[in-house]
């Protein structure tokens, strides 16, 4: 990686993963492995002792919001945050909404529709995870500077810990 504005752990906060079952594990697993093959995240405001990355990432729910903790890459035991990032999902909510159930209808078409049909869901699936992506970047715009598949597989995750 080229630069050291990468995210090179993440986690998620397992008190803020509600319900766990094989496939949301799956996709949580997937989503980790893709973001840190390849990922753009660059904190925006000032950091202690001007620190430029790598980042540990834990992400996590407080009072309704995402809260992001971000950590230096040698902080191996999580003691001392670098900066945390605070995310009201109230605009992200509408679309987290119609992306569960159109997964839902997604894993229940695998089963028994056609494959034009699992095609078509599968589209609404994807173009609805891109717009909660594009939601995502806006909302962050002003704290993270990051790349359209890292907040993608951002919003991959932020679901996981949606998922209730």
């Amino acid at each position: 990686m080229g630069s050291d504005y990468h995210i090179c752990h993440i986690e998620l906060d397992e008190k803020s993963i509600i319900r766990r079952n094989a496939d949301i594990d799956h996709e949580r697993r997937v989503a980790i492995f893709d973001l840190l093959e390849e990922n753009f995240y660059q904190p925006l405001e000032e950091l202690p002792g001007n620190y430029a990355g790598p980042f540990r990432l834990v992400l996590r729910m407080e009072d309704n919001r995402l809260a992001m903790d971000i950590y230096s890459a040698d902080d191996h035991q999580l003691n001392h945050k670098l900066t945390i990032i605070i995310l009201p999902l109230t605009l992200l909510r509408r679309t987290i909404r119609e992306y569960f159930h159109i997964c839902d209808s997604y894993f229940t078409a695998i089963k028994n529709a056609s494959p034009r049909q699992i095609e078509t869901i599968d589209m609404a699936r994807r173009s609805l995870h891109d717009q909660g992506s594009e939601i995502l970047l806006e909302r962050l715009g002003e704290k993270i500077k990051m790349d359209f598949p890292t907040a993608r597989r951002l919003f991959t995750l932020i679901c996981v810990l949606q998922i209730r």
